[in-house]
């Protein structure tokens, strides 16, 4: 049997990330949004136009 306590481990921790609107910190933030997590995002605008973090939609989502 698989043991999955740590996908709970993210579930309402307060997460920052810097750098959330690049490729990386984007992917990164749905994830953590996805498990549960309380994201909190600190960066410049994103780097192109559309963006992944545009494309996601994750402005509605941290």
């Amino acid at each position: 049997m698989e043991n999955n306590n740590h996908l709970e481990f993210f579930k309402s921790k307060n997460i920052l990330i810097t750098g959330h609107t690049g490729f990386k910190g984007s992917w990164l933030a749905l994830w953590l949004t996805e498990l549960g997590a309380n994201v909190i995002g600190y960066s410049l605008d994103p780097p192109t136009n559309p963006s992944l973090f545009q494309a996601l939609n994750l402005k509605e989502r941290i």
